[in-house]
């Protein structure tokens, strides 16, 4: 009885609100056609059940009239468009919300293809040229300026309803609708400069990833070809940061041994993207990906560490700021069986950038050697690492303008005395011969250039003479 008395309630509940509605959709003829088309398509198969299967029906039919209003996407800059109708298509995208958060059974076919069609016809847009290199100085007034989209409200509502239809219904009857176009076009609108638009993609697009495992090949093969792109060829877009966040949680799920697949992206995909200048936007996601390949297997901390000392920037002081930090970080986690093999070419260049006429770069070396790992790593190649260490800290000393790194630097030069002060003394020793032996050098250099200057002007009065001579010696003949 309670199922026979169901139509009549539902009837009369939407008749005044959603025909109202309709009345206002400028393609309502379209709506109908759609109403007759769903109302063939989703007849009750039990005519036992008549009842029941009309009020399926019907509500499929609602569910695709709201479908077809939403399909209509609003410029928000048209002065012909009604505000109210626009209002009326964020209350039927929440009222789809509502429907596939609650969902207790699965869409049909024919109304999972509109809702998709929906989705792409919404979301799938031509996006403004971003302004990438802006973003890299987060602080920039014209930067933090940008306005808000007005279609966000709409947009945001999309993303919701693509997420749950993603979480709440089987990959396999959704694989026909969401399919690899569709997938490119999504990792599209990364480029997007709205932060809370990427963060929702990211969200779906990592879900999408999650449960759809047939195409898990494919959407890494794709976000390979957006760093490739980005690295090698544009330097610009929005979008980096967000894909290298689902690619650290890709990363943590990968299984140990790492395959040869995963270890050719690292080495020629994340290695290389710490040469763009607009790193320092996405640095701290990177260095996580990063970290996790460590974290797999140490051994590949060889590879890393010598791929980011081949991409150290040379003028680009923020940028050795954070690649100092990284080092450091890489230095705890590689394998403690390449620490002879590493300990050279990583003081070398904390040595570099400990003289640097930057402060913050200088300071931000010499606090490296705080670090007991670090310290443990230069103890293993002591002989090699401290003739260049030591030479880098009494270039400081007497040289360096700033007087925080001076003072750092004597902390540091009392800290290497204390571990071999034998060792240090001789560096030291060498160093004085070697300035002696380039004194006198330079001071045979200057010699031999004061003979050759001599020996040049005694050729040039030895050619005025001798011309001197012709001229005079022309003379006499005429006469």
């Amino acid at each position: 009885m309670g199922v026979e008395r169901s139509p009549t309630p539902r009837a009369s509940r939407r008749s005044p609100t959603l025909l109202n509605l309709f009345e206002k959709d400028s393609k309502a003829k379209t709506g109908n056609s759609n109403n007759s088309k769903a109302a063939a398509l989703f007849g009750s198969s039990n005519n036992s059940k008549a009842s029941a299967g009309a009020v399926a029906e019907d509500g499929n039919e609602d569910m695709l009239s709201m479908i077809s209003y939403c399909t209509f996407v609003f410029t928000f800059i048209d002065p012909q468009e009604s505000p109210s109708q626009q209002d009326v298509k964020r209350l039927k995208l929440a009222q789809i919300l509502s429907i596939v958060k609650t969902l207790k059974k699965p869409l049909t076919d024919q109304v999972v293809k509109q809702l998709v069609s929906m989705i792409a016809a919404n979301l799938f847009r031509p996006l403004p040229w971003s302004n990438f290199f802006a973003a890299e100085f987060p602080d920039d007034e014209d930067y933090n300026a940008t306005s808000p989209s007005p279609a966000w409200p709409h947009i945001q509502l999309i993303y919701d309803i693509l997420l749950r239809l993603v979480l709440n219904m089987d990959p396999k009857a959704l694989r026909p609708f969401i399919n690899q176009t569709f997938l490119t076009n999504l990792l599209a609108l990364f480029q997007s400069e709205d932060p809370r638009e990427r963060d929702n993609l990211k969200n779906v697009y990592h879900r999408i990833y999650s449960r759809f495992t047939f195409y898990r090949s494919f959407m890494r093969k794709s976000m390979n070809d957006v760093f490739l792109h980005f690295v090698f060829e544009s330097e610009r877009h929005c979008g980096i940061g967000e894909l290298l966040e689902i690619w650290g949680t890709i990363i943590n799920g990968f299984t140990v041994p790492l395959k040869e697949e995963h270890k050719l992206f690292l080495m020629r995909v994340l290695i290389p993207m710490h040469k763009p200048k607009g790193m320092l936007v996405y640095h701290r996601q990177l260095a996580y990906c990063v970290s996790q390949f460590v974290h797999k297997e140490p051994v590949l901390g060889g590879v890393i560490v010598r791929g980011v000392l081949r991409y150290w920037p040379v003028t680009n002081c923020q940028k050795e700021v954070l690649l100092i930090g990284e080092l450091e970080e890489l230095v705890e986690n590689i394998d403690p069986e390449q620490y002879r093999k590493l300990a050279l070419p990583i003081c070398t260049q904390i040595t570099k950038c400990s003289n640097s006429w930057n402060s913050q770069v200088a300071e931000r070396a010499l606090y490296v050697w705080n670090n007991e790992q670090f310290v443990k790593m230069a103890s293993q190649a002591m002989e090699e690492v401290f003739p260049v260490v030591v030479e880098g800290m009494e270039k400081n000393l007497k040289g360096h303008w700033s007087r925080s790194v001076r003072q750092l630097t004597e902390n540091v030069k009392i800290m290497l005395e204390e571990t071999d002060p034998a060792l240090y003394s001789s560096c030291v020793q060498q160093l004085e011969l070697r300035a002696i032996e380039g004194r006198q050098e330079e001071l045979r250099r200057k010699e031999r250039w004061e003979r050759i200057a001599e020996m040049a002007e005694e050729k040039k009065h030895l050619h005025v003479r001798l011309s001197s001579e012709c001229i005079l010696g022309f003379s006499l003949s005429e006469l």
